[in-house]
């Protein structure tokens, strides 16, 4: 196998390679074609385009190398295989049973650190699940960069273009999160290469389109849920007969999807809030508490831009996420739309 500049997704693939040899029923090469390529497909860049030899036959693949496969990653890599010109193989820290067995039943091949694969290509085909990541390598903890006060950091650059070079103080006020957070948030992206120190000439945020990547697979399960102020109810298509204080409330997921797109029916009405605006809303509208309710409420964790008093919508960004989180396929077709017609520029390189 060719040698690839040392970094944790190298680490992580070189692992897996020598676990899928050590416990694969074949007899194996692996070769790396060419690292870090350069096809974007509805927010999916390989890692590597690589070929597997097994009895002198050739396979050729495209490497997404991931920590761990989350439900979001999964729907963004199933978005995204589609249109690459060889197969999808991801390669990974640990996939447990229940994400093997998915991932099978997807069509998605991989193979991880623990010796855990998936190869369907006729005639070679593999299926190994339930090898378990040995004790010393269980060290995944989640960077703190993709935790909460990180993910509304990211979130803000991500945003607000230039705002990586504004003083802390203002960075911290416009990402909702404490001073002493954007510090150590800023070395922890300049360590993961999403930041590149230009000296005098400032900061410059960079492969937006990974770190995007990452900040959706992230948001549902490490900020989502805190923000979550609850489940309601009301009156049949009450939604389309209101407009939005972008002040006080705006439109996510579903609702506003459909008003980007004019494709999706929404079945789920999600609203981002403010805590103190969250009574008189709910007064307003006629919406009662309902656990299994079809109106989500949760509390913004951005500053609404006051000088667009008129903008209803949350940030494209953030409707992608919604739907990704849901993983119903109508969604993610809709996703893949709001992608390609609103972020895509948004995270290309300058």
């Amino acid at each position: 196998m060719n040698r690839i500049n040392g970094n944790k997704e190298a680490e992580i693939f070189q692992k897996a390679v020598e676990a899928f040899r050590k416990n694969a029923p074949v007899n194996a090469k692996i070769e790396v074609l060419k690292a870090e390529t350069t096809t974007l497909v509805a927010g999916l860049r390989p890692d590597y385009l690589l070929t597997i030899i097994v009895q002198g036959r050739e396979f050729h693949y495209y490497a997404e190398i991931k920590t761990a496969v989350t439900k979001t990653n999964r729907l963004l890599m199933l978005m995204g295989r589609e249109r690459l010109p060889h197969p999808l193989l991801v390669v990974a820290r640990y996939i447990n049973p229940q994400m093997a067995e998915q991932l099978r039943v997807d069509g998605m091949e991989f193979i991880d650190t623990a010796g855990n694969a998936f190869l369907n290509q006729p005639p070679l085909y593999v299926f190994i699940k339930g090898n378990r990541l040995p004790e010393r390598h269980r060290d995944g903890q989640t960077k703190r960069a993709f935790k909460a006060a990180g993910l509304r950091l990211i979130f803000a650059f991500l945003c607000n273009t230039g705002l990586e070079n504004r003083t802390f103080r203002e960075i911290a006020a416009a990402a909702g999160v404490a001073l002493g957070t954007v510090d150590w948030i800023i070395r922890e992206l300049k360590e993961l290469g999403y930041l590149l120190d230009m000296g005098k000439e400032g900061y410059r945020l960079i492969r937006k389109d990974m770190l995007l990547k990452r900040w959706v697979a992230a948001y549902p399960e490490q900020l989502r849920p805190r923000q979550m102020l609850g489940h309601y109810r009301g009156e049949q298509g009450w939604w389309q007969r209101i407009n939005m204080d972008c002040l006080k409330a705006q439109w996510g997921g579903e609702v506003a999807a459909a008003r980007m797109t004019d494709y999706l029916n929404p079945q789920t009405v999600t609203i981002y809030t403010t805590a103190p605006e969250l009574n008189p809303l709910l007064i307003e509208n006629r919406l009662r508490k309902d656990a299994a309710g079809d109106v989500e409420i949760l509390e913004r964790f951005w500053k609404p831009d006051e000088q667009r008093p008129d903008e209803e919508l949350v940030h494209p960004i953030l409707v992608y996420a919604d739907l990704l989180a849901t993983g119903d396929q109508r969604n993610i077709e809709t996703a893949r739309m709001i992608y390609e017609q609103d972020i895509l520029r948004l995270v290309r390189e300058n």
